[in-house]
């Protein structure tokens, strides 16, 4: 079992520090992407405040346009979404972090879970390669903020070679 020292108290920064230290010193030396992807969900679970869940979505090595279900944290969820659908998909045909205020007001959000309200989703890019997104999701409306958005990019920046083997 691990133990981490992450900060609180409302200084984004250092919580963000704190994950990222404690990140890599769960994955630096595992080559396994399911293990790093669930250590992953599981201390952004803990540590990240109003989240519903928290995981993976990984490209489908057999269908290059679907995100098939990762490792994660929450409530049974979505197995399979098409690149462009909903806040996952949009994040994968583009390429770009979506920080949605109101998933409700997203057009063609797949709604896994009715009480999420606000969702991050960082697709993860290695050498110029989609692999997956991450995925938060909370059940209170504009939860994410650029600090949350900043955060997570530079946690998956790291991640991301260590789950792409």
């Amino acid at each position: 079992m691990f133990m981490f020292d992450i900060a609180g108290g409302g200084d984004k920064a250092a919580l963000y520090r704190d994950l990222g230290r404690a990140l890599d010193a769960l994955t630096a030396d595992e080559p396994d992407a399911i293990a790093n992807m669930a250590n992953a969900a599981a201390l952004l679970w803990e540590y990240l405040p109003e989240l519903n869940w928290a995981g993976f979505y990984r490209v489908d090595p057999r269908r290059a346009d679907e995100l098939v279900l990762g490792p994660f944290q929450g409530k049974a969820a979505c197995i399979r979404i098409a690149f462009g659908k909903g806040v996952c998909g949009a994040a994968a045909v583009t390429g770009t972090t979506q920080r949605i205020a109101d998933v409700h007001a997203f057009p063609g959000h797949i709604a896994c879970d009715a009480a999420s309200a606000s969702e991050l989703v960082v697709p993860i890019m290695v050498a110029g390669r989609l692999f997956g997104v991450l995925d938060l999701d909370s059940p209170v409306p504009g939860r994410f903020d650029a600090a949350d958005q900043a955060g997570c990019e530079a946690l998956v920046a790291m991640l991301g070679p260590r789950i792409a083997g």
